[in-house]
């Protein structure tokens, strides 16, 4: 794979400040260079936006990217099929360079079917399981035609799916982990069980169904988990005052965002020095059984902390209790914090090596580009 060169389209621009948004694409940037590409950083961005604002976006993105070799590696594209200002790619990769790349790897969705049609090979890969197809079928998402459509869904294309495949071929790939940039490290004795997660917002309509696609709406039933099991637990979320005083009322510590997870290593920083995750999953992933898990799980799990998270549907691979904890109801949760108290340290080896089996970049690179360029 030494000669490859992979363009991937990384849609963070407008999530500057949000260190989880970046480690999504980074861990599948640092396993594409562990496995010897050459990566290209992809941004699109509105020509609307003035050249000044658009070199400043790419300047604070650099900065971010400098700490791990990719600072020279951004090339900028319009996000629609007008063109960008010379002056706005100022100081960019070449765009029509770029498109000389032997794979575009798409782990966002959108992307202009005037950009995707100039590489020679393409491939999608699906993070949002299930709501993707849905938005998809629903035409609340456009999503241009590639060669090869990935998906971090284990029930994407099966039978019993509980959504459309579109007439596509999906192939299953577990998300990644860069376990050289993510190594295990040892809480304090006081560190809580902790997520990050967006708080509020999000709909799902899909036939006769129609609900709160949220966090917040997830969290609800769990409410007394804190008092219950006497564990600290510890949300970094941003919800308005009166669910800030709710959930204090009932015992989760509260965290700002941009006071832990401003930055990729600021966000890292706050995952490793927890105790583990406990995390409930957005009301979609349990209405539509998709065995889905975060991209954010998978880093408490390459840093040796187990996740105690919510229930997806059956896996293939995923164990219900050991390194990782797939709670289904209130006790079930308090039990499963209980267990990894209780088996600390044992349960730590297990998530760490969970992530070396499963979701190791290196590997998952590897089998994506050997089926995308076939």
């Amino acid at each position: 794979m030494q000669s490859l060169t992979v363009c991937l389209a990384a849609n963070s621009l407008h999530a500057i400040e949000v260190g989880g948004h970046l480690w999504v694409c980074l861990n599948w940037a640092l396993g594409l260079r562990a496995a010897g590409c050459r990566v290209i950083w992809l941004e699109g961005i509105a020509p609307s936006v003035p050249s000044h604002e658009a070199q400043a976006k790419v300047a604070a993105l650099r900065s971010l990217l400098q700490r791990y070799g990719l600072a020279e590696s951004v090339a900028l594209c319009s996000s629609n099929s007008e063109p960008l200002a010379a002056a706005a790619t100022e100081g960019c990769l070449d765009i029509e360079a770029a498109a000389e790349a032997d794979l575009f790897l798409n782990p966002v969705g959108s992307a202009p079917s005037e950009l995707v049609k100039r590489f020679r090979r393409s491939a999608l890969v699906d993070i949002d399981p299930g709501r993707m197809q849905i938005w998809m079928s629903e035409g609340q998402l456009a999503v241009a035609p590639h060669d090869v459509y990935f998906t971090i869904g284990e029930t994407v294309g099966l039978h019993n799916a509980k959504f459309p495949d579109l007439g596509l071929k999906w192939q299953y790939t577990p998300p990644c982990v860069s376990l050289d940039w993510w190594p295990p490290c040892r809480p304090t004795e006081d560190a809580p069980f902790t997520t990050l997660a967006t708080w509020d917002g999000g709909w799902m309509e899909y036939g006769d169904q129609s609900y709160a696609d949220d966090k917040r709406t997830s969290f609800l039933p769990f409410l007394c988990l804190p008092r219950l099991t006497g564990k600290p637990l510890e949300l970094v979320v941003d919800p308005d005052e009166d669910d800030r005083l709710m959930l204090r009322k009932h015992g989760w510590r509260l965290r700002e965002p941009y006071e832990v997870a401003n930055t990729p290593w600021d966000y890292q920083r706050y995952i490793q020095d927890s105790r583990g995750e406990f995390s409930c999953a957005r009301p979609s992933c349990l209405h539509l059984q998709n065995a889905w898990i975060s991209d954010r799980t998978l880093c408490y799990l390459a840093s040796g902390k187990p996740a105690v998270v919510q229930h997806t549907g059956p896996s293939r691979f995923l164990p219900d209790a050991a390194g990782i904890f797939r709670f289904r109801d209130l006790s079930e949760a308090a039990r499963y914090l209980e267990r990894v108290v209780e088996d600390y340290e044992h349960q730590c080896r297990l998530a760490r090596m969970l992530a070396e089996e499963y979701f190791d970049a290196r590997k998952v690179v590897a089998a994506v580009l050997e089926r995308a360029l076939t």
